[in-house]
């Protein structure tokens, strides 16, 4: 696994985040807006349980590098 180029996912049960680090330009936009949820400082640093899935999408779609992206989950 090259540590340079992760993708992991992180879900609240309706959503599933993707972060794919060799993408990340560290903008911070996820972290300027939705701060409980994207806490760089801390691991995991996304824990999608912490808003809403409305929330969440619009976070991510503010995402400039697409490093974030997501799905919805079939309930």
């Amino acid at each position: 696994m090259d540590a340079n180029n992760l993708k992991k996912e992180y879900t609240n049960g309706e959503v599933t985040i993707v972060w794919q680090s060799g993408k990340c330009i560290h903008a911070a936009e996820c972290v300027k807006n939705n701060p409980a949820v994207f806490k760089p400082k801390e691991k995991p640093w996304i824990n999608p349980e912490n808003s809403t899935t409305e929330k969440i999408v619009e976070t991510v779609k503010k995402c400039p590098s697409g490093a974030l992206t997501y799905y919805l989950n079939n309930k």
